[in-house]
Parts: structure tokens; sequence; C-alpha cells
């Protein structure tokens, strides 16, 4: 079975105000793996082309929490198209923020196709997120824009055609850049990953459940951190070219989602079902 959206109604492209997400975007996206050590340096030299978001800004150390609560359908097909490098693919979450998440929080659609990432978003300020999903429970909220519940709807029906429900939940700290110059480009520095298995619709962790991602098995040897470089697919900035070759990065694939389940459930795998399931052995446990 193909992961494959229904086509939404295209958004116009427009110039993005900094700190503002649109509930439709697609974009370039770039992921290296670095070194803590890396950070000053790259932070430094994006300086004179980018300014801090929001978020960032009001942290002390610059880093701000971010969660995401991921779904996949019951025999893993988002994970194993991912660990299969379908080109077509996309993943579902509920992204909340900080370190004790409150509303509003987001539904988020990730397609790829190729270099390409098309990014849809809903905000829900009802806590009722598995009510949101349910047909019978679907409305439109007050005052709520047309693509913000188009966007709604496409994750409702995604979830159901697929039967997809929550897997597992993603954390990590963020330190985040916007470009002052371009319509859309953008630096963000993850580090602190950090995952629990959730089967429920709860997208805040609980802080003694959860467990740090194992940095030798996920990461390049020396680092901790995953940069991405992010911008409209119309063209990537001058100053984000010579980042890249200034510090020799090297881009490589870097799966947050895939590299926090399979050790959720490989760890916590009651009785071996997993082990027992050839499909589910084959995506869980093949190194490839």
């Amino acid at each position: 079975m193909s992961a494959e959206l229904p086509t939404p109604v295209p958004e116009k492209k427009r110039k993005i105000k900094q700190f503002e997400m649109p509930s439709v975007l697609e974009r370039f996206e770039a992921k290296y793996t670095i070194p803590f050590s890396m950070i000053d340096d790259i932070s430094t030299f994006i300086s004179p082309y980018c300014s801090l978001d929001k978020y960032s800004e009001k942290s002390p150390d610059l880093f701000y929490r971010i969660n995401s609560l991921y779904f996949d359908t019951p025999h893993f097909l988002f994970l194993q198209q991912r660990m299969r490098k379908v080109e077509k693919r996309f993943n579902m979450r509920i992204r909340s923020y900080g370190d004790h998440p409150v509303l509003p929080y987001f539904f988020e659609i990730k397609q790829r196709r190729g270099d390409i990432v098309k990014k849809y978003r809903a905000r829900t300020d009802d806590a009722d997120l598995q009510g949101q999903l349910q047909a019978t429970n679907r409305r439109r909220f007050e005052d709520e824009d047309d693509k913000n519940f188009d966007n709604r709807e496409l994750f409702a029906r995604t979830a159901h055609r697929y039967n997809a429900s929550p897997v597992v939940l993603v954390q990590y700290r963020r330190k985040a850049y916007f470009s002052e110059y371009d319509d859309y480009a953008r630096v963000t520095f993850d580090l602190g990953l950090r995952y629990m298995p959730q089967n429920g619709y709860d997208p805040v962790p609980h802080e003694g459940e959860m467990s740090p991602c194992d940095v030798q098995s996920c990461f390049d040897s020396g680092c901790c951190i995953i940069l991405e470089l992010k911008c409209y697919t119309a063209y990537v900035p001058i100053w984000m070219i010579d980042l890249v070759k200034a510090f020799n990065l090297k881009r490589r694939s870097f799966s947050k989602y895939a590299n926090c389940v399979r050790p959720a459930y490989s760890r916590f795998d009651s009785g071996g079902a997993f082990l027992r399931d050839p499909v589910m052995a084959e995506v869980f446990f093949d190194d490839d």
C-alpha cells in the first residue's frame, strides 16, 4: 500500500513575515549532523542575514523545547517507507511547545517528494485531540479560517484512511533563526533528542518516562546536533550555499521519528511481539 495524500487545494506563495508559520508551506530541506562546538561559529556566520525567532529570543540559553507526537499505521507503514527510502512519503504528528506544553497544539503532515517537503499545519485550541479526528465530531470552530479547517480535515481523513494513531512522543530542544532578507529561509539547531512510547492522544511528555536517543548509533562520530537549512524551493540563498562551503558540511538524512520509534518499541517489546512478526522484525531490526 503506497502512502499517498489526498490532493489539497493549492495555496498562493506569499512573503512570510518573521516568526509566522503558514498553514501550507513547500520548501527545500537539507540536514547535517555537527558537533556542539560548531553552533556558535555557524550562528556568527549567519548573523548578518538572520535573527533569532521569537521562541529562541525568550529562552535564557536560546533553545526551546519541541514535542512531536508521531502517528503510524498498525504495521508501521510510514516507518517502512522511510527506512526503504520511498521517494514519495509523508509523516503525521501533533506538535506542542515548551517543557510543560499548553494549548494551542498543531496537527501537521509533512509530505516529501525527493528533496522537496510540503508541510500542512492546523492549529487547535481544543484538548480533545482524538475527538477532533472522529468523523462524528469534526466541526469548524468559531472564527477558524478555511485553510486551518481544511488542514485539520486533511489530517483527520488521512488518519482514518490509514488507520493511523499515536506511536511515539519525540522531544528535543531547538535554536532557530529566520532570514531577514529572503522570502523564507530558516536555520535550526536541534539537540537533546528524547522519546517515549505513546499510544494515547497526549502530546505532553512525562519526564520519568523519557529516554535519551543513543547518540553513538544515530549521529556521525563526534556529532550530537542536527543542523537543518530550509528555504523556498525556487532558490537557495547564496549565504546558505556559502555556509555549507565554509564549514565543509556533509549533507545526510536524519529522521527523528525513525531514530526514536525503533528503540522505543524494541526496548519495550513486551513478549517479543515484533520479533515474531517478520514484517516488524525487518523494519525494526534491519540496520541497512
